[in-house]
């Protein structure tokens, strides 16, 4: 595998960026494919970096072309779970079309091992918790049912043309590289502990989209997973392909639930400073609850997050939101 490389779609973005950093630490030849509208070149400071886009056939080819790709991770994908219930054609051209165009060119260049990045939000509104593999996927987003849709077309390019992939179902990624040197950089940001973190940094209010929920304290309940645990999944993936040669799908997830509440108190602890709330009406397309069952991906490919607590993950993210305050201030 090291002789070849790994072709990392979407790597100059959170989670991309992360995994492309565990794997030239684990000693792989990586190259990051991305268009950079959402990634940052500044996340890409190791491998190698080509400038492409997934609706180009042209740079999908080029980049087949010139590297040895052994196995592609594919990371890219629009994924604001508010943004795809206003304009969800924008989310099935680029999530969709896009992973259809990758999938021709790893055709083309007979590549045949793929990890794909989906999600929890395929699941919809649970029936039952945690939530297992098995769950009936019901998604109530356009960003949801554009991951669920290349789940299947993953399934049919395996019995039709012997694609082998591996499905990771990540909860909510949280987290930085514990040494500072890349982090959560959305613009814009929407996801809760960056934005906690950002309100108790800079004294400003975070809004919280609903308190009328059905759970213990009215506010939306998630898994938080770190994403360098995220990547260590992902070349795990990686191995599992090459070792057994069959296709899976596994959840990621701590397998512990918490309360937007609850992440709020805990970052006040970690940080050490009051976080300052307004309450707005729910977001469209927001389940109240999503927990993991991880069981599979600890049985199957010996995963094991190595940051199983929420204090523990918010305290990279606090370092990483430090480090980006003080970028930001003026000279």
């Amino acid at each position: 595998m090291t002789e070849k490389y790994v072709l990392v779609v979407g790597g100059a973005g959170y989670i991309g960026s992360h995994t492309n950093l565990y794997l030239h630490e684990a000693g792989y030849r990586t190259v990051v494919f991305d268009n950079l509208v959402y990634g940052h070149k500044s996340a890409v400071f190791c491998g190698e970096l080509v400038t492409g886009d997934l609706a180009s056939a042209d740079d999908l080819e080029a980049v087949f072309t010139q590297y040895d790709i052994a196995c592609v991770m594919h990371f890219a994908a629009y994924a604001y779970v508010g943004e795809s219930v206003q304009d969800p054609q924008k989310y099935y051209e680029n999530n969709l079309a896009g992973t259809l165009n990758l999938l021709a060119a790893m055709r083309r260049h007979e590549v045949s091992d793929i990890v794909f990045s989906s999600t929890c939000a395929s699941y919809g509104v649970p029936v039952a918790l945690p939530i297992t593999e098995s769950h009936p996927q019901q998604p109530i987003n356009p960003y949801g049912a554009s991951k669920m849709m290349v789940e299947r077309i993953l399934q049919d390019y395996g019995r039709a043309y012997g694609l082998r992939s591996v499905v990771l179902r990540y909860f909510n990624a949280a987290g930085a590289d514990p040494q500072c040197r890349i982090g959560e950089d959305h613009a814009p940001e929407t996801h809760l502990i960056p934005l906690v973190l950002q309100a108790a940094a800079r004294g400003t209010p975070v809004r919280v989209f609903g308190s009328d929920y059905d759970t213990p304290d009215g506010t939306c309940i998630r898994d938080y997973i770190h994403v360098s645990d995220l990547a260590a999944a992902h070349k795990l993936a990686m191995d599992y392909l090459v070792n057994t040669g069959q296709s899976a799908i596994f959840n990621l997830g701590n397998e512990q639930g918490f309360s937007v509440k609850e992440v709020i108190k805990l970052a006040e602890t970690v940080t050490g400073r009051p976080v300052h709330v307004n309450y707005c009406d729910r977001r469209p397309g927001d389940p109240a609850e999503l927990v993991a069952s991880a069981d599979l991906a600890r049985t199957a490919l010996g995963w094991r997050p190595a940051y199983n607590t929420l204090s523990a993950i918010l305290e990279t993210a606090w370092a990483w939101t430090k480090r980006m305050e003080e970028a930001s201030k003026p000279l």
